[in-house]
């Protein structure tokens, strides 16, 4: 369903939507995200098993870091921010994201230098429907420059029902690079890894536009099941 604060949106200035989202977000919570209870929107107790627990995750050829798995609070929180707009939400979830790009970063017992974060592309529709690009949200909290350097390049059919070689067919060429990467390092930034196929894709498009592709991080990652 869409908040309250999403239905207000077309009415605001365009630069005010987001943090007039949040200000909503936080008067009309009334119940935690994580657990249900009454009186906030996600209370001490949730936010607490939101601590880092980094989660290794394989991304086609290129290494990739989550910070949660996708499960329990974690999976909530994700669905409160996407599916109900509850941007507020993103707050509690940056610890998780920096212990991701941590992880990778110094995986190797050296720190490996990132010039620039390119979130994932999300789709038009996804866009229309939300008002905002999870990815890129979460990117702009790095601290490192954020470049929008991948594009969909095609429509691709709905990932979730899809297994993991239905997910790579499905994904190939759906992202092409808008600039030439010129050697410059990068970290692909998603929300959540399930099979690695989406952030492989745009790695192999990166790479083909000239960045060195360091791995991909994210807030959390769907437990590999046997």
């Amino acid at each position: 369903g869409m908040s309250s604060a999403n239905r207000l949106l077309p009415i605001l200035p365009q630069g005010s939507a987001r943090l007039i989202r949040e200000v909503v977000d936080f008067a009309l919570a009334s119940v935690c995200a994580g657990c249900g209870a009454p009186g906030t929107a996600l209370c001490a107790e949730c936010e607490a098993t939101l601590a880092p627990r980094v989660v290794p995750v394989r991304t086609g050829d290129v290494p990739g870091c989550a910070g949660l798995a996708f499960d329990g609070v974690a999976a909530a929180v994700l669905r409160a921010i996407k599916e109900d707009g509850q941007t507020s939400l993103i707050r509690p979830l940056r610890p998780a994201l920096a212990a991701a790009v941590t992880a990778l970063c110094s995986g190797s017992g050296r720190v490996l230098p990132v010039d620039v974060v390119v979130p994932v592309p999300t789709s038009r529709a996804a866009f229309r429907r939300r008002g905002f690009r999870l990815p890129e949200l979460l990117a702009r909290g790095i601290g490192v420059p954020m470049q929008r350097a991948l594009l969909p390049a095609r429509r691709v059919a709905d990932q979730r029902l899809l297994g993991v070689q239905a997910r790579r067919t499905n994904l190939a060429g759906a992202f092409v690079a808008n600039r030439d990467g010129g050697g410059a390092s990068a970290v692909l930034v998603d929300d959540v890894i399930t099979t690695g196929s989406t952030c492989g894709e745009a790695a192999r498009a990166l790479r083909a536009a000239g960045f060195s592709v360091v791995g991909a991080v994210a807030v959390a990652a769907t437990p590999r099941r046997r």
